[in-house]
């Protein structure tokens, strides 16, 4: 019963995405999770002061339902399936992490610095969550999905704009940890 609690390995979590992603071509879907913030906008009544949430949502129904089983199937993960709450990372990053503040590294599937409610108290806190958000919000917008819809929908579908987008996320990936990161801790 150990193998419920370990990660799937990739010869079986693959070809299972690559299973749903057929599917969903086959049916003539596409999976992203960014699109559902507009369909929720639209659902709550954004339609009426931006012409960009005036769409069907009813059409996007199928798609929330991916949102509610991310949430369903993280929550039965978490607390059902793992036998331990840290991320199994590289000693050397967890002392880099340390060195920088993070002394939850290691110890922590998110980091308390920043995911806490105490860490709510912090102005900077606050900030990195708020300027985060807002940036991949606006990157997400910008190029036409999420990291989700073009790594994984996109490529599936061999479509050049979401190649280019998923070059450019990890580009901007690489330079927010090596760059940024060292200077905003």
């Amino acid at each position: 019963m150990d193998w419920i609690f370990e990660p799937w390995p990739w010869y079986v979590a693959g070809p299972l995405i690559a299973l749903i992603m057929f599917l969903l071509i086959f049916v003539g879907k596409q999976f992203g999770m960014s699109s559902n913030l507009r369909t929720f906008c639209t659902m709550c009544g954004a339609d009426k002061k931006a012409d960009f949430f005036s769409f069907d949502w009813k059409a996007q129904r199928w798609n929330l339902v991916v949102v509610a089983g991310a949430i369903i199937g993280g929550f039965i993960g978490a607390h059902y399936l793992s036998n331990d709450v840290a991320v199994a990372i590289n000693p050397a990053t967890i002392s880099t992490l340390q060195e920088l503040g993070f002394n939850s590294a290691g110890n922590a599937y998110l980091p308390d610095e920043l995911f806490s409610l105490d860490a709510l108290l912090s102005i900077k806190s606050v900030a990195i969550l708020l300027i985060g958000g807002l940036l991949i919000g606006f990157g997400a917008r910008y190029a036409g999905g999420c990291t989700s819809g073009h790594a994984i929908s996109g490529l599936s579908n061999l479509q050049l704009p979401s190649l280019i987008a998923v070059i450019g996320f990890f580009i901007g990936g690489l330079f927010m940890i090596h760059v940024l990161f060292p200077l905003i801790f």
